[in-house]
């Protein structure tokens, strides 16, 4: 069975948001107020607030990071997983898709990020004046990402925002020179958060080819699995990484109920965790909270987790 204590779900006392995302590598971040869902999963105490002062105080980063998709990272963590998850080959097929023919494509997003503080992809248009337009200015900043120059300022009114590196964290991101010791550091906090796991795991969860996951697993050593605790229900957030970490879903989720999880067109629904196993879904329409378990559920189950997720959604920014 898939650790909970690995994944910190029996919420541990006194963690910070940023000390979450240490301890987990890395929190997938697609959707902020999902990721915001999946810190309240962690702590009892942590509020909304909480994670934002983190998120400006460049503690915790948003950007690019494993398999290409929006991560929460630690910004001491940054080096070697930008060593290990930035690519540009999609990107730049991505720029001529979306029809940015500049000569420098680089330079012209550092230039236009550079000096101005988080701007939104509005903000960008204007400043691009005609050069790139829609999901062409993500991918020109997913650009400059790759190369260590930009990441993901906090929302602005519901809507991300874009910054250059220099002027967020101090200075452009470096990766890690030494790829052996970031393949390492990858395992080790990879198998420290998903227990247990394998090497085929780590290379559906980091993006990685096959052989260089097997490299860094056999680097990192053996990693003692976590203490057992009791019993722990739980209302996860869609893309939480307890559903993400694992090349398969199949331990923790009944192939049965697959579809009521995952509907399709991208779609991916919160869900249930009793002990470990998806029981049901549930979402929020304003304050409410509904959940439809798979099957019945004991009574007076899901209480206290209810009412921890409407006390977290009353204190929401």
């Amino acid at each position: 069975m898939r650790s909970i204590e690995a994944q910190l779900l029996h919420r541990p006392s006194g963690l910070t948001a940023g000390e979450i995302v240490h301890r987990l590598g890395a929190m997938q971040a697609q959707d902020v107020p999902a990721a915001l869902l999946a810190f309240r999963a962690r702590s009892a105490t942590l509020t909304p607030a909480d994670v934002e002062a983190a998120w400006h105080a460049r503690e915790i980063v948003r950007t690019w990071g494993p398999r290409g998709t929006l991560h929460f990272t630690h910004a001491g963590d940054l080096p070697w997983i930008h060593a290990l998850t930035r690519r540009d080959t999609n990107i730049l097929r991505r720029l001529r898709e979306e029809g940015v023919t500049a000569g420098d494509p680089l330079g012209l997003i550092a230039r236009t990020l550079e000096g101005q503080g988080p701007l939104t992809k509005a903000d960008l248009e204007d400043r691009l004046a005609g050069r790139a337009h829609g999901q062409g200015i993500v991918a020109l900043v997913a650009l400059a990402a790759y190369h260590g120059l930009a990441v993901l300022g906090p929302l602005r009114a519901g809507k991300p925002t874009y910054v250059h590196a220099a002027d967020w964290l101090g200075a452009p991101i470096v990766p890690e020179p030494d790829r052996e010791r970031a393949l390492k550091e990858l395992a080790v906090r990879y198998r420290r958060a998903h227990h247990p796991a394998t090497p085929e795991d780590l290379a559906a969860w980091s993006g990685l080819p096959l052989g260089q996951a097997r490299t860094a697993w056999r680097l990192s050593g053996d990693e003692p699995p976590p203490a057992r605790e009791g019993p722990v229900t739980r209302l996860l957030p869609a893309f939480d990484e307890f559903l993400m970490g694992w090349r398969s879903r199949d331990p923790i989720l009944d192939p049965e109920y697959a579809k009521q999880v995952f509907p399709g067109g991208g779609m991916l629904r919160p869900v249930v965790l009793v002990d470990g196993v998806i029981r049901g879904v549930w979402g929020r329409t304003g304050a409410r909270v509904s959940v439809r378990p798979f099957e019945q559920l004991p009574d007076g189950l899901l209480d206290d987790e209810l009412g921890d997720v409407r006390r977290f959604f009353a204190r929401e920014p």
